[in-house]
């Protein structure tokens, strides 16, 4: 049997660690070849190292995905050598605990500059690529992007941000006939460093009732979701199992937002 994405040309960014570095790993099991990128050059490494040493295709590069000339010039660079990009994983995230009063506007316009704009920057790079390649987008989006969380209020609205433009990103690429489908996936608490962190930098009463609230509201078992969980979500719409599939919202939450 074929790997399913066997001849792909893949990007990911944020892919030094967590979820990014799960995905990279999984589309490699697959057959693609994975661009890992990250703001941290030595993490990007290690993860396109592993990836190599497991006998897959992968390169590291660091990308600051908030610099609106290196988005245009790593995406020139791979359609350059490699002929084409066929799948971009916006997935480089942050998030910095506060409600709305405590939140500094600074910390405010950081969190949408990472989460959301350059979800707009990889978006409209990949397009001038992948619209004579054909190819997939998925942006990495959260429950929270569909849900309120009192503490993460940056954070909620950057994500939810993402939610609607996939579906403007979607929709014009459709309207222009355009080979590309634009997806985004909508993780629920999954045991990552950053989610462990961002509940760590809470309050600590703040801290027990959210991991109460957890244990309560998660369905399936009270318990976290693992980073192969997000993965294998993402494998599905890079793959052309989803070539029906545009402007759609993947929930991978172990039924959180079901409530």
């Amino acid at each position: 049997m074929a790997a399913r994405l066997s001849d792909k040309i893949a990007l990911v960014t944020g892919a030094g660690a967590g979820l990014g570095e799960a995905i990279a790993t999984r589309f490699a099991q697959e057959g693609a070849t994975v661009i890992v990128t990250d703001i941290n050059g030595d993490t990007a490494g290690r993860v396109a190292q592993k990836i190599s040493i497991a006998g897959g295709r992968a390169e590291a590069r660091v990308q600051d995905v908030t610099d609106e000339a290196l988005w245009d010039a790593v995406v020139a660079d791979i359609a350059d050598r490699y002929g084409a990009l066929h799948v971009l994983v916006n997935n480089a995230g942050i998030v910095i605990p506060a409600n709305v009063e405590q939140a500094t506007v600074a910390d405010w316009r950081s969190t949408q500059a990472i989460n959301g704009e350059s979800v707009f920057l990889g978006t409209r790079a990949a397009i001038q690529v992948m619209k004579k390649c054909s190819g997939s987008i998925i942006n990495i989006s959260s429950i929270e992007g569909i849900v309120g969380e009192p503490h993460t209020a940056a954070y909620n609205y950057s994500k939810g941000g993402v939610r609607i433009f996939t579906k403007s990103a979607a929709l014009h690429c459709a309207k222009e006939g355009y080979p590309i489908r634009v997806n985004s996936v909508h993780p629920g608490f999954i045991l990552t460093a950053m989610v462990e962190e961002g509940i760590g930098s809470m309050p600590q009463k703040v801290q027990d009732e959210m991991r109460a609230r957890l244990a309560r509201d998660i369905p399936m078992g009270g318990a976290m979701g693992e980073p192969l969980d997000i993965a294998n979500g993402c494998l599905f719409l890079a793959s052309e199992e989803s070539k029906y599939m545009t402007g759609a919202e993947l929930v991978i939450d172990g039924g959180y937002t079901c409530h």
